[in-house]
């Protein structure tokens, strides 16, 4: 917990193919369904409700996703979202949240109540990884993207995965990797 540099960061490319054909054919936003699958990949492994907070390694009973939200007066928000299994519930919960933070320019903020895996996406651009610096204030996991590439007759995803190496191993981050790729084809 006292290294001087102990985030890690794993990166890897997803085939989203199957959750834009899900997005388009429900009419569904993409990133609400990358989300989803995130938090629902976090779930089942037990690490992702643990966090170090200062000197205190801190237990959670619930998994939220928090992501980038743009506002009304051009400036940006973070918006946490409360994991619920059932998509319908997740999305209702991701729309209303996000448009409040839209609307009102405020945070919305459940880090007292969940264990946070925070996201963001950067769609204007094709990215091949992102490297978050760590301050010892944020040590949350935490995913980022940029636009998916069409690829023959799929379409990827490079994803940055930085996570705390008090929280979980290179084996629980690359399992949690696997699985979110699992998730993502079984939508």
């Amino acid at each position: 917990m006292k290294a001087p540099n102990p985030m890690v960061t794993f990166f890897k490319t997803l085939d989203v193919t199957n959750l834009l054909t899900v997005s388009r054919k429900k009419k569904l936003k993409f990133n609400m369904l990358l989300c989803y699958c995130i938090a629902k990949a976090a779930v089942g492994i037990d690490v992702f409700y643990t966090l170090p907070v200062g000197e205190k390694l801190m237990q959670y009973d619930t998994i939220a996703v928090s992501t980038i939200v743009n506002n009304k007066c051009g400036d940006i928000n973070f918006c946490d979202i409360p994991y619920a299994e059932d998509l319908e519930k997740f999305n209702c919960a991701y729309l209303e949240n996000t448009s409040w933070v839209c609307e009102h320019c405020e945070n919305t903020d459940l880090s007292s109540d969940s264990m946070v895996i925070g996201t963001s996406a950067i769609i204007e651009t094709e990215l091949d990884g992102i490297v978050g610096m760590n301050t010892g204030i944020f040590n949350n996991p935490f995913i980022s993207w940029g636009r998916y590439r069409k690829k023959d007759l799929q379409y990827e995803l490079p994803i940055s995965f930085q996570f705390h190496h008090t929280q979980m191993d290179g084996s629980h981050a690359g399992r949690f990797l696997e699985i979110l790729q699992n998730e993502i084809n079984a939508q």
